[in-house]
């Protein structure tokens, strides 16, 4: 393909927004029947298969581990291979896993289904999509990052109503096989037709600017940290601390949120109006973060973030009625698109794109793994503590220790801008 001076293609848009156009409908889809179906598979599980909550919510941290361990292998195989061939064995390992919901009978199977259902989750969602927008974009990259993953919360909004109808009107057995098809014809082929790993691989620069060429007339490799030199940085150390306590508080919430929503409401479809709510929040405040980024240091709007979401946690222990959730779920949907947003792009404003695949998963192996505390925290906590008061002040705590890991973590930028 021919280019002219500014990197686009002769007569057409710069492609990395072709690349964040297709990431952005792989993750609505991908994690609209991955992330925001396990709310409500957690509901199902504990209402006809006859798990507890605190079964379930142990079981569903599983996802969160594997997700995490599996992450780190998703990494790897992107700075080597096609990121098209890590998504598509992701779609299909997502997608048996769905298939299996409706015969999950015993103990054993609940946490074959999550396990499965992480490593899925992993090799098809965050770690592949953003790291490929990320090498398309350097100025944009904030922008370009938060249009795509809209579709993290986007996914919530569409496939949140249409899981819990499909479930009550065919039952989990039969509304999985759907969830299993969507997920394949909505992530593999738009996959393999529109993706390229990075602008090099079509004699491109990132935000369509001219190519930068050694002495030789080579491109110059993508700058940035060293892993090794990363990973022992205080700045990794502590902003991924932060991440731990903040997002191991945001997943034990979403997994309980249909169930407390329910709880209190009475009304399974005010529950997942919840949910709803919470994601369109979720794509309100990631679009805001991609828009004012450029003018606020992205460390200071993180914080902000995360004092929002203790305050939305605090406001959950004691919300009664549907109007007083759905205006508390509003609150935390604008902290969740945000927070899933920042991490990849503040790793990439701190440590460059050099070895950002295995830098960002090794975080977010770090991060889902604790992730997996939430669930299985609160469930616990619900069960000793007779209702989710207790849970829910627990979890904000846990933010509270998220704000004051990042506010140590210093500068940002530090490494970089001493090279």
């Amino acid at each position: 393909m021919s280019a002219d001076e500014q990197g686009r293609p002769k007569g057409g848009l710069f492609y990395g927004w072709y690349i964040v156009a297709t990431v952005f409908v792989s993750q609505t889809v991908s994690c609209g029947l991955i992330f925001y179906n396990l709310s409500i598979l957690l509901k199902v599980f504990v209402a006809q298969s006859g798990f507890s909550v605190s079964a379930t919510s142990t079981a569903t941290a599983s996802f969160f581990i594997a997700g995490g361990v599996a992450g780190l292998g998703v990494g790897w195989l992107i700075d080597r291979y096609d990121p098209r061939i890590i998504i598509t064995f992701g779609a299909i390992c997502a997608a048996c896993a769905l298939a299996f919901a409706g015969h999950v009978h015993a103990l054993w199977q609940l946490y074959l289904f999550y396990i499965l259902f992480g490593i899925g989750n992993a090799a098809v969602a965050v770690i592949p999509g953003i790291t490929i927008v990320a090498r398309w974009f350097s100025r944009q990259r904030s922008r370009a990052i938060a249009y795509a993953s809209t579709g993290l919360s986007l996914g919530g909004i569409i496939f949140t109503p249409i899981s819990v109808t499909l479930i009550q009107n065919l039952g989990l057995e039969h509304a999985a096989y759907w969830f299993a098809l969507i997920l394949i014809l909505g992530t593999v082929p738009i996959s393999w037709i529109f993706l390229r790993p990075d602008p090099a691989s079509m004699g491109l620069a990132p935000d369509g600017d001219a190519p930068k060429l050694d002495s030789d007339g080579r491109m110059l490799a993508p700058d940035g940290v060293s892993f090794e030199e990363a990973i022992r940085s205080r700045f990794f150390i502590l902003f991924t601390t932060a991440y731990v306590f903040s997002m191991m508080a945001q997943v034990g919430s979403l997994a309980h949120q249909v169930r407390l929503v329910a709880t209190r409401t009475g009304d399974d479809h005010i529950a997942a109006l919840a949910v709803s709510v919470m994601a369109a929040a979720s794509v309100t405040g990631r679009l805001v973060g991609g828009s004012v980024l450029h003018r606020i240091s992205s460390k200071r709007y993180l914080q902000g973030v995360f004092i929002l979401q203790a305050a939305a946690f605090t406001l959950f222990a004691f919300a009664e009625g549907a109007t007083a959730l759905l205006i508390v779920s509003a609150m935390f949907g604008a902290t969740v698109g945000n927070m899933q947003m920042m991490q990849p792009l503040i790793v990439a404003e701190a440590f460059g794109l050099k070895a950002y695949a295995r830098i960002l998963s090794l975080a977010q192996m770090i991060t889902t793994c604790a992730n997996a505390i939430g669930p299985a925290l609160m469930g616990f906590l619900y069960e000793r503590a007779g209702g989710y008061e207790v849970p829910y002040l627990a979890i904000a705590a846990s933010s509270l220790i998220g704000i004051t890991a990042l506010t140590a973590a210093g500068p940002v930028r530090a490494m970089i801008d001493k090279r």
